[in-house]
């Protein structure tokens, strides 16, 4: 590490980060291009997530008719299988990079192991804790979105679409809804960093300041409810049920992956996945920066963002002097 990055990490990217140049000025398409295709092929995230949303749909999906009444009869399979598919990503995730420590620390942003105790954590443990709020509060707040979209979808209160009908809005969608998500993440975000909210609410996830899989999901009810609350966005843009199973799923799964404390996942020596972000893992150590993600620019233009560098840690501890007061 040379003097010129930031002390403490054991890995870094290629610094400074760079936002999407989808909303930089003048257009820049095929840069553009390259980082959409970078961001869904050839194995990515989302792709994975929208293969995942397909086969719910498909094989593990209760007929949208049925969804017309409120019943056990469907909710609970819905239910399981978020169970399911909570505790399979976060769990083999946590189990590869952590139990098995199959990378070694290769990629690893933070050197320093999660905790194993801990007074600030419910539970008395980093994972225990993370585990309780994400297969509890997170996947019952999961599943609740669902079930009031697909209720809603079925009786005619959210608008429907169909891929006979509308073909290019039906693929269209699967790239809007992370753009949507990335927008609203960030001003929930700041929403729960006011200080009444993050007292009460948002320092539940904050207990992370080194993160794993578990992490993602882990926040006290109230932000799980305003969190998977993208998803309402469908009350008034037209869906398919399959988008509300990807757009939740993505909101779910990706909490996980992004959180996972590593850059990617390694095969033959390269990062055959990225997985979590250093723009969003110094978030949770320096907390006053980077409350959205680098897929719409928030951060850059209201002055939030910490790029890596040494100048953008200097500008930020002076921001944080700031806003603490002096």
């Amino acid at each position: 590490m040379s003097e010129q990055e930031l002390k403490g990490w054991h890995h870094l990217p290629p610094l400074p980060l760079q936002t999407s140049p989808l909303f930089q000025w003048p257009p820049r398409p095929v840069a553009a291009l390259k980082w959409w295709l970078r961001g869904w092929f050839l194995i990515s995230e989302k792709l994975i997530i929208a293969g995942i949303a397909l086969i719910s749909f498909c094989w593990f999906q209760p007929p949208l008719e049925q969804s017309r009444h409120l019943g056990l009869d469907w909710i609970l399979p819905v239910y399981l299988r978020n169970l399911v598919l909570m505790g399979g990503v976060a769990g083999l995730l946590h189990v590869y990079f952590y139990s098995f420590t199959a990378q070694g620390k290769r990629l690893k942003y933070d050197p320093r192991p999660l905790m194993k105790n801990g007074r600030q954590f419910t539970l008395g443990g980093q994972i225990r804790d993370n585990m309780f709020w994400t297969m509890t509060s997170g996947v019952f707040f999961w599943t609740a979105y669902e079930v009031l979209m697909f209720w809603a979808m079925a009786n005619g209160y959210a608008p429907m679409i169909t891929w006979a009908a509308h073909p290019v809005w039906f693929i269209a969608l699967f790239w809007l809804i992370p753009i949507w998500e990335s927008f609203y993440f960030y001003w929930i975000h700041r929403l729960l960093h006011l200080p009444f909210f993050y007292r009460h609410v948002h320092s539940v996830h904050h207990r992370n300041i080194n993160v794993g899989p578990w992490s993602g999901m882990s926040m006290h009810p109230l932000e799980h409810a305003i969190f998977l609350g993208s998803v309402l966005i469908h009350w008034l843009v037209a869906a398919h049920p399959v988008h509300i199973l990807y757009h939740l799923q993505f909101n779910a799964l990706t909490a996980a992956t992004t959180h996972t404390g590593f850059e990617g996942l390694l095969m033959k020596d390269r990062n055959r996945l990225n997985l979590g972000t250093f723009h969003h893992q110094m978030h949770h150590r320096y907390f006053e920066c980077n409350y959205g993600s680098l897929e719409v620019p928030w951060d850059k233009v209201f002055g939030s963002i910490h790029d890596g560098t040494v100048q953008a840690d200097a500008e930020i501890k002076e921001r944080r002097k700031r806003i603490m007061g002096g």
